[in-house]
C-alpha cells in the first residue's frame, strides 16, 4: 500500500471522528499512542510494539489530514532518497551527542 492509499483509507475510515474531535484532542490521541509504543519498545515486547507503530502511523496521518498534509508528498520531500542533513546514503552524520537520559535503567 502507498502512502497516499493509506492516508485516504485513513480519512475514510476516522475523518468524521477526528473532525469532530479536532486537532488539538487528535494530537493528544497520537501522544498516547507514542507513549505506549514507548513501553512496549521499554518492555521488549515486539508483537505490542508492531500494534503500536500502526497505531502511531495511524494517528499521525490522522493529524496530517486534519491539517491538509499530504504525507506521501512531505515525506519525499523531507527523506529525498538520501539522509537531509548530510546528503549521504548511508547517513555520514556525526555521532550523535550524548544523552542525559538513562535508557538502560528500568523504572519499575
Amino acid at each position: 500500500m502507498k502512502i497516499s492509499e493509506f492516508q485516504k483509507l485513513i480519512d475514510e475510515l476516522y475523518g468524521k471522528r477526528d473532525k469532530k474531535r479536532g486537532l488539538d484532542r487528535t494530537a493528544l490521541w497520537l501522544m498516547e499512542e507514542v507513549g505506549e509504543l514507548a513501553e512496549a519498545v521499554r518492555k521488549r515486547d515486539k508483537e505490542l510494539a508492531e500494534e503500536e507503530v500502526a497505531d502511531v502511523i495511524a494517528w499521525t496521518v490522522s493529524v496530517a489530514n486534519l491539517m491538509g498534509i499530504d504525507v506521501e508528498k512531505a515525506v519525499k520531500k523531507k527523506y529525498p532518497g538520501k539522509c537531509p542533513r548530510c546528503n549521504s546514503i548511508p547517513c555520514m552524520c556525526p555521532k550523535e551527542p550524548d544523552s542525559n537520559l538513562d535508557f538502560d535503567h528500568d523504572p519499575d
